[in-house]
């Protein structure tokens, strides 16, 4: 493949993400709404909602600095690029002729989204409100119990696929011999299941649906901004918590994600997406209709769980 057709695959994917990351959540809503006996929104809210803010004026604080105004945009960028390396309908296999970048590194991948972490709680820290300092801090101390959990996961599928690019290891594994999953991988899905939890900001690690002082996390952080630098930062919260699903899925469920770009193999890859993504909204949803929030001093020894299941993983890989 050349340059510019390995870029335009990388971008089209992406656009495909942020197209159906706002519907993502739509649906948990809508199945968690569900599991609660009541009727919820439309799956169509969150696309209202972006709409509804991107029209807005925005309002800012006067003790914020120009950086301040340029977070949202940067967070949606690093958000979008990590989107732009996942395989999300299709995984080409790459015959040398394409570019050296690592488009699909899932070291720089978690390195991005990491990034965007970091700079939605520097602006929280930069507006000087107390509620964003506090999100920003209780952020900061979960971050350190998820982003490793995440890199011993994909070090553990590492071991065995050869290369740490997410495409080539969904390839791998898509192979009748990478169907078989075992012990280490079960373990490692185990722990990647947590961390889903976590990453996506539900209960019990966090909660999505209020702004209440004591459960607030992820949503403390993005109090000081409106309008489109809200929207900025909730399309990328949709976007992240597509992508990281994506992961989950190309690392132990590949199956049906097209290998080539012909229409029947997309027509099944989008149908394997749809069902892949449909089992991790119910999922999440169950979770959250069947917990209650954890108090925050609780979280790391949730969290352990995922680092002990992810650390055996690893440790049975290179066993």
């Amino acid at each position: 493949m050349t340059w510019l057709t390995t870029f335009a695959l990388a971008l089209a994917q992406m656009l495909f993400i942020v197209a159906v990351a706002p519907l993502v959540t739509g649906l948990i809503q809508k199945l968690k709404a569900r599991l609660q006996a009541r009727r919820g929104a439309s799956i169509w809210q969150p696309y209202r909602d972006l709409t509804k803010l991107f029209r807005k004026r925005a309002v800012q604080s006067d003790s914020t600095s120009s950086f301040f105004v340029a977070v949202p945009v940067l967070v949606l960028g690093a958000t979008l690029a990590a989107a732009a390396l996942i395989p999300a309908l299709w995984a080409l296999a790459n015959d040398g002729s394409g570019p050296a970048l690592p488009l699909g590194d899932a070291i720089l991948l978690l390195g991005l989204l990491a990034l965007a972490r970091f700079l939605t709680a520097i602006g929280a820290l930069d507006a000087g409100g107390a509620f964003g300092g506090m999100g920003a801090s209780r952020e900061m101390t979960i971050a350190p119990l998820v982003e490793p959990v995440l890199m011993l996961v994909v070090f553990s599928v590492m071991v065995v696929a050869g290369t740490s690019d997410v495409a080539d290891i969904a390839l791998r594994r898509a192979s009748l011999d990478g169907l078989e999953l075992r012990a280490p991988d079960l373990i490692a899905l185990a722990a990647v299941l947590v961390i889903l939890i976590a990453e996506t900001g539900r209960i019990p690690v966090d909660n999505p649906d209020t702004h209440l002082e004591l459960t607030m996390l992820h949503e403390a952080m993005l109090l000081e901004h409106s309008g489109p630098a809200l929207g900025c930062l909730l399309l990328a919260t949709h976007v992240k918590q597509l992508v990281v699903m994506c992961l989950v899925a190309a690392l132990f469920f590949p199956m049906g994600i097209a290998t080539t770009l012909a229409p029947a193999a997309l027509a099944v890859a989008l149908a394997a997406f749809a069902a892949k993504v449909l089992v991790l909204s119910a999922f999440l949803g169950l979770v959250e209709s069947s917990y209650a929030k954890l108090r925050f001093f609780r979280v790391p020894q949730f969290l352990a769980t995922g680092f002990v299941c992810a650390f055996v993983a690893l440790a049975l890989r290179l066993l």
